[in-house]
């Protein structure tokens, strides 16, 4: 398999922050989305973000902005769909999606996602750790774009009964600290800067 695109999802509500995009709330000498991206682009051979509404308030990122093609706030599926009709469009294979609020994810993501697909005839692999899923972590294939479109339109929203029904896989990542910790609350956010502050 080729080596995957990445895209960024950002088109959440924020609703427990107060609304408004969290992906631009301050962390370190940027923002959250500075940080994603310092993790991802490494890792893939080209990237943009999921986001809904006027995508110039993201232009300073330099990044193609990708709107869900399906109305009405469906969750995660829709940005993973809007990712892989722009992966089909750059004659990719696959992505890696990851969440705009999750500041700490692996450097290693895309190697240990695309190693888990090994022997897959479909590349389709979440992250996981000893607590579960993260639905919004995961490699996705291209070949399935059609499949996604259908079911959203039949009303599924859960990624994991999507993932599911199509022989997906966990990629493991386990340790101390939870590398999928991302930011819901205000209470988040100064975690967040406090955990940043210690690695830097």
């Amino acid at each position: 398999m080729r080596p995957p695109l990445g895209v960024i999802l950002a088109g959440g509500q924020a609703t427990r922050m107060g609304g408004g995009d969290k992906a631009l709330l301050e962390l370190g000498d940027g923002t959250l989305l500075d940080q994603v991206i310092d993790r991802l682009e490494p890792q893939v051979t080209g990237l943009a973000l999921n986001a809904n509404g006027d995508p110039d308030r993201l232009a300073r990122f330099g990044l193609p902005v990708l709107a869900d093609s399906l109305e009405g706030f469906l969750g995660p599926l829709a940005g993973v769909l809007a990712g892989l009709d722009w992966a089909a469009e750059e004659g990719a294979e696959a992505v890696v999606t990851v969440a705009a609020d999750t500041p700490f994810f692996p450097r290693d993501l895309v190697q240990r996602l695309t190693a888990a697909a090994a022997g897959q005839k479909v590349p389709l692999v979440l992250a996981a750790t000893p607590d579960g899923r993260h639905p919004t972590f995961g490699l996705w294939p291209v070949t399935l774009r059609d499949d996604l479109r259908a079911s959203l339109n039949a009303g599924l929203r859960k990624v994991v009964q999507w993932t599911d029904a199509h022989d997906g896989r966990e990629a493991l990542f386990d340790g101390a600290d939870d590398p999928f910790f991302n930011v819901n609350t205000p209470e988040d956010l100064e975690k967040a800067r406090k955990i940043f502050e210690g690695r830097v």
